[in-house]
């Protein structure tokens, strides 16, 4: 079943069995029963405002410039507008459950501005509720799905864009140039100190804005002042203190991590992990499509080898009792499942961290099995670390440079660890030789001699 609370195309339409679960959702949070029917206004009126997008397609930007439309209407309140935006934060928090919904309880009227500069984004959303954004949205959704970006770089560009176009308080595409890119740049290397990472991010983002959605070049942008990049060593963990934190994990999370540890994967390498990947028989893992879009073979520890095996046994139940049930799909590449249309519940494509409940994939609205969340790792490694006493900054990338560092320790070539590790540069993997240089090997502290 999708989660649609229209069922055709008339957004006064809503469907009924969706919205008797939204009417009690919003009803046990508190809401009166009288202000319910006002909330159930505030959704038609979302609707009408996203057009033919279903709820399910729509993303934190489509609430973002609803509420700031409602904002710049003289006939409406600010209490008006919390209502709107509460009403919202029921339907994409408790009935959608969105990973976003949070953010839109941080949206305010006093976040507005009501100045003069205002006027031309209120002019455009009363002739055509801002039509030309949602262009702009649609067209960047369109190109970069062709493109077959992941559903977080989506994500994370669309928040860049949007980042961008309230900056400049941009409502046309035919009022952008590359001198608009430079400009906030610049405010996000002075303003917000951010790191260069992320002004990198924020660089592509708004590169493929222009060239892919509004096949404008960019060209030079001349001189602009870039972040520095801070020189940090990576966090590295003794193996005393590995085996601290492996063994104040349990179940899935002390599998995972020991995975990351013993065969120094990424975070979100061993999430996506997919039952074909794993070769039990030669204590193999192969990681595809990781970082770089490389594929890549890295060690299966001994250790784990059992337990993983009686784990695939668990979730192949699972994936069974799913199938029962109707389900049992998971993400594949579309162009993939156009070629094999059955290829989505065979058993060797099922990830091998699944998540615990199903859930609505936010591009097709199909109810899939989708892997575990990241968090769920995240937060259980800090968790380890804190009560094993470890009084360093640990996170799950903290166990994939502990593998790294102590394989050459032991002796290990740099060119072999840079291969398990997936670097295409060995200058990227020198810089755990750092743990070879240790202060206090070839030379003694003076208050020592």
């Amino acid at each position: 079943m999708k989660y649609r609370l229209h069922s055709s195309g008339n957004p006064d339409s809503i469907n009924k069995n969706l919205w008797s679960k939204y009417r009690k959702l919003a009803l046990k949070s508190g809401v009166p029963a009288k202000t319910v029917i006002w909330y159930a206004n505030w959704i038609k009126q979302f609707k009408r405002f996203i057009n033919e997008k279903d709820f399910v397609e729509c993303y934190l930007s489509d609430i973002r410039y609803f509420l700031t439309g409602l904002c710049l209407r003289k006939n409406v309140d600010d209490w008006q507008v919390e209502q709107a935006r509460d009403a919202l934060v029921v339907l994409f928090k408790d009935v959608l459950k969105t990973s976003w919904a949070r953010e839109i309880e941080s949206f305010t009227p006093a976040s507005i501005p009501r100045s003069d500069k205002a006027h031309s984004f209120r002019d455009a959303y009363n002739k055509e509720p801002v039509l030309l954004l949602r262009d702009i949205y649609a067209k960047f959704r369109k190109a970069i799905r062709v493109r077959h970006y992941s559903i977080r770089t989506e994500q994370s560009y669309e928040q860049w864009i949007t980042r961008f176009l309230h900056f400049h308080k941009i409502t046309a595409s035919d009022k952008l140039s590359s001198h608009h890119i430079k400009e906030y740049l610049e405010y996000l290397a002075t303003e917000r100190n951010v790191a260069l990472n992320t002004q990198n991010q924020a660089l592509n983002a708004l590169v493929f804005l222009f060239e892919q959605v509004l096949n404008q070049e960019v060209g030079e942008l001349g001189e602009f002042t870039r972040s520095k990049r801070p020189k940090r060593l990576p966090v590295v963990l003794t193996r005393n203190e590995v085996n601290r934190v492996l063994s104040g994990l349990k179940g899935d999370n002390a599998l995972m991590a020991g995975l990351l540890y013993g065969g120094g994967l990424r975070l979100m390498e061993c999430i996506r992990l997919r039952v074909k990947d794993v070769d039990l028989g030669s204590r193999q893992i192969i990681v595809r499509d990781g970082k770089g879009k490389k594929d890549r073979v890295t060690i299966l520890p001994e250790r784990y080898h059992d337990l993983l095996k009686d784990h695939l046994v668990m979730i192949k139940k699972r994936h069974d009792k799913d199938l029962a049930d109707g389900f049992g799909e998971v993400y594949i590449w579309p162009s993939l499942e156009r070629k094999y249309s059955t290829i989505a519940k065979d058993w060797i494509w099922q990830y091998v961290f699944p998540a615990h409940k199903l859930s609505v994939d936010p591009r097709s609205g199909k109810v899939r099995r989708h892997h575990i969340h990241e968090n769920t790792l995240q937060s259980a490694v800090k968790k380890a670390a804190k009560q094993g006493g470890i009084n360093k900054r640990v996170s799950c990338h903290s166990l994939r440079h502990s593998f790294a560092t102590h394989l050459l320790e032991s002796g290990y070539d740099i060119r072999t660890v840079q291969e398990l590790l997936g670097h295409a540069d060995v200058s990227t993997t020198m810089i755990y030789t750092h743990v070879l240089n240790k202060p206090g090997l070839a030379v003694k502290s003076p208050v020592d001699i």
